[in-house]
């Protein structure tokens, strides 16, 4: 049973650390060829969106629109995969079973 609780304060170590590391972290993602451009967080939390001015037709907005969610998806997806490099070492693959921030 110690054994136990101690490979379970050792891996709650590790997440806290991984969820440091996620804080610090900035991903970027980009439609476009550069276009459109957003950052974010190793949390998913969004830090900023570029647009280059070429980019911008007023007789064209729903490319635009395509370009800045294309950005945003490519963005989470960094961030998702980032999330799992550093989260899985830490939480031996608890992931699967539906534990709450695994």
């Amino acid at each position: 049973m110690q054994q136990i609780m101690k490979q379970a304060q050792k891996m709650q170590q590790q997440v806290a650390q991984a969820q440091a590391e996620l804080a610090a972290a900035e991903l970027t993602g980009s439609a476009g060829g550069g276009l459109v451009t957003v950052t974010v967080t190793g949390l998913g939390e969004f830090k900023a969106v570029k647009i280059d001015p070429k980019a911008v037709d007023p007789d064209d907005i729903e490319t635009l629109e395509d370009l800045i969610l294309a950005a945003l998806h490519n963005a989470a997806e960094a961030q998702r995969e980032l999330t799992e490099k550093k989260m899985g070492p830490a939480t031996g693959g608890l992931g699967g079973l539906g534990l709450p921030g695994f």
